[in-house]
């Protein structure tokens, strides 16, 4: 299920599964859209993978979800359907549009040197 992004990290299988496994815990899910043939969503792949405190953190810290489909479920989308895209959502299934990357027309795209 990691298709790159970590190995070692649990992931959830589906969008909604993450959000019962976030209620439940109490963690946040984070959720990664990217496409395989994507040259940024490769990047930021790789970035994510190499770094030793993101994925401590994704594994403690988070419940974690990576799809290379788009969700049919339109608050996974706030601003459009680009990849790649990470959203989080806390507990309570609100998306926290007041976690966003640099970029205003695409807010919640990262890119390797984002990761810090």
């Amino acid at each position: 299920l990691s298709t790159g992004w970590g190995d070692e990290i649990e992931w959830v299988q589906t969008y909604e599964e993450g959000l019962a496994r976030s209620r439940q815990s109490k963690k946040p899910l984070m959720v990664i859209h990217h496409l395989e043939e994507c040259p940024y969503s490769q990047a930021l792949k790789k970035a994510f993978a190499s770094s030793g405190e993101i994925q401590q953190m994704a594994k403690e810290d988070f419940i974690m979800l990576n799809l290379v489909h788009s969700s049919s479920d339109e608050n996974m989308a706030p601003d459009g359907h680009y990849v790649p895209r990470i959203l989080f959502v806390d507990p309570s299934m609100t998306v926290r549009a007041d976690i966003t990357g640099k970029y205003g027309n695409r807010m919640y795209t990262y890119e390797p040197q984002d990761i810090s």
